[in-house]
């Protein structure tokens, strides 16, 4: 009577598609190789069980339903061999498998691989080949995760592109490297005509405040057309404002590269700022936001200025009236002014002014700006950003250097627990396998658990390094627009304004309270407010 052979199929990840030299398909492959072998060795398969998206590193066997199953099963005596295509596929976990396998050992099952043979107990050299080989497994395991999660980026610093069509700015070129299916791999390369349009769209939003619908309207207007000709729209605008690549980063799903040079179109400082600009744009209420709703007309304000009786947005409005000049010439005049909405359309009980003659309020808000840049100019960099940050970052790097001892001796015990482990395969240890699983899985545990802290850690330190560089280059921002400000235009004296001040609250006579944005604040101490009147200059609290 034939032998009686249960098979059983594996691959980690749902999604997982391993291809061999004739492009097969990783479980078809292992069903095909199993069946082949069996019936050269003169077998009869009566199941054949799979798991998909089951790591035999990270799931435990008592987890495993198919395994759970195929164990029963083997309690009743239904088969006689258990077939694999290599005995990875019943696992990976050092501490547990090689036990596994030994189980149906005991039980009478034959276990077999169609590329390694039978695993065999008849010796101590027996029990340890087998430990040995799942010890193998265990840490390729880990090898392979570590590959998984940087192939993408090995491939990406290569420059290498994946396929479809580059973003606007680049073009493909043959690179010259074949890949594992015979064809040339491209690459990306600046395409310099697009990129200065890229260039220009950046420049516009992060100095003149252009919102995405203001750039395809401005491209239109100046007849440049996209890639394929056609009229830009706010959509094709916003998916390049917000595209990493332009910094030289190449992205796919959740991997990103390092700044690739060569790729790089837009500084990473003028990305960033993009961001944050189109981020707080979006939200009209944001009580953080610094960019203005509108950087067109001849206002410093727009968006952020109110009324200090009523809490009423001020608007614009324009009017005019006709004068007599000295010769007797009639002459059109333009007067501009902020008016309290709520007032004037009568929503609410307000007893400030009806409005605010443009220019007088908008110098006044300019000699506040004009005292800000003269503070942050001549104060040094240290003084502004003060202490804190410094000796927080030296407390984190205090914290890195005890998580990485803590790691270092974390690892050390679980390689001697693993060693330890090999003793008892080998039956020179007088502890127990059970608590040795114990103690190993406990070690495991705790290389994990340091591991994420010094990860944790580490990251952390990474992001405190990046706000404080962060926080300088804001700083030299500030100062080179401190520099610029009176020779501007008024759309980049808007974004200017915008980006510093928060909310002008307005009173009668001209009297200010001005509330700055967040970024600036920490600049100036602490600072929250700054209240004056037009008759005096506006004092910056300290």
């Amino acid at each position: 009577m034939a032998e009686r052979v249960y098979c059983l199929y594996r691959v980690s990840t749902a999604k997982q598609v391993d291809h061999d030299e004739q492009n097969q398909a990783d479980i078809p492959m292992q069903r095909k190789a199993c069946r082949e072998f069996a019936e050269r060795m003169g077998w009869t398969i009566v199941r054949e069980e799979q798991e998909t998206g089951v790591s035999g590193y990270k799931v435990s066997a008592a987890d495993r339903d198919k395994l759970q199953l195929i164990k029963e099963h083997a309690e009743k005596g239904k088969f006689d061999i258990l077939l694999v295509f290599m005995f990875d596929r019943l696992g990976r976990k050092s501490d547990e498998t090689p036990f596994v396998v030994e189980w149906f050992a005991k039980k009478g099952i034959k276990v077999w691989s169609v590329n390694e043979g039978e695993q065999r107990f008849e010796s101590h050299t027996d029990r340890l080949t087998n430990y040995i080989r799942f010890w193998q497994a265990d840490g390729e395991s880990q090898k392979t995760s570590i590959r998984t999660k940087t192939a993408l980026g090995q491939m990406v610093q290569e420059g290498r592109f994946r396929g479809g069509t580059p973003p606007y700015g680049y073009h493909l070129e043959k690179s010259g490297i074949i890949n594992k299916r015979k064809h040339e791999v491209n690459k990306l390369v600046i395409d310099e005509e697009e990129a200065e349009v890229v260039r220009m769209m950046f420049n516009l939003c992060v100095s003149a405040g252009y919102g995405r619908w203001r750039l395809a309207m401005f491209l239109n207007d100046k007849g440049i057309k996209t890639r394929n000709g056609t009229n830009w729209h706010d959509a094709s605008v916003g998916a390049i404002l917000h595209n990493v690549m332009y910094e030289g980063i190449l992205r796919s799903g959740t991997t990103y590269s390092e700044p690739f040079q060569e790729l790089q179109i837009i500084e990473p400082s003028t990305f960033d700022l993009a961001q944050k600009l189109m981020t707080e744009r979006a939200y009209e209420k944001n009580e953080e936001r610094t960019a203005p709703l509108n950087t067109a007309g001849q206002s410093l304000l727009s968006g952020n200025v109110f009324c200090g009786h009523c809490g009423g947005r001020l608007v614009l409005t324009t009017n005019g009236k006709v004068v007599k000049l000295a010769n007797g010439e009639r002459k059109g005049v333009k007067r501009i002014r902020y008016i309290c909405y709520n007032k004037t359309r009568r929503r609410l009980d307000c007893d400030g002014q009806t409005g605010y003659t443009m220019h007088i309020l908008d110098d006044a808000v300019t000699q506040v700006l004009h005292q800000i840049f003269d503070r942050m100019s001549s104060a040094s960099d240290n003084v502004i950003l003060g202490s804190t940050e410094d000796r927080r970052m030296a407390e984190l790097r205090a914290e890195v250097k005890r998580a990485k001892a803590e790691s270092s001796k974390a690892t050390t015990e679980y390689e001697s627990m693993k060693a330890e482990m090999v003793k008892v395969v080998l039956g020179k240890s007088n502890m127990p396998k059970d608590v040795l699983t114990e103690v190993v899985n406990e070690c495991r545990d705790k290389v994990i658990a340091t591991s994420e802290r010094l990860t944790a850690l580490t990251t952390e330190l990474e992001r405190g390094n990046a706000r404080v560089s962060e926080m300088r280059s804001e700083l030299s921002r500030i100062r080179t627009w401190s520099e610029i400000f009176d020779d501007s235009d008024m759309e980049v004296k808007k974004m200017i304004a915008n980006y510093i001040i928060k909310r002008v609250n307005v009173f009668k006579g001209y009297k200010l309270d001005i509330e700055l944005n967040l970024n600036v604040q920490q600049f100036l101490n602490g600072l929250d407010s700054i209240s004056d009147d037009k008759e005096s200059h506006p004092a910056v609290a300290s």
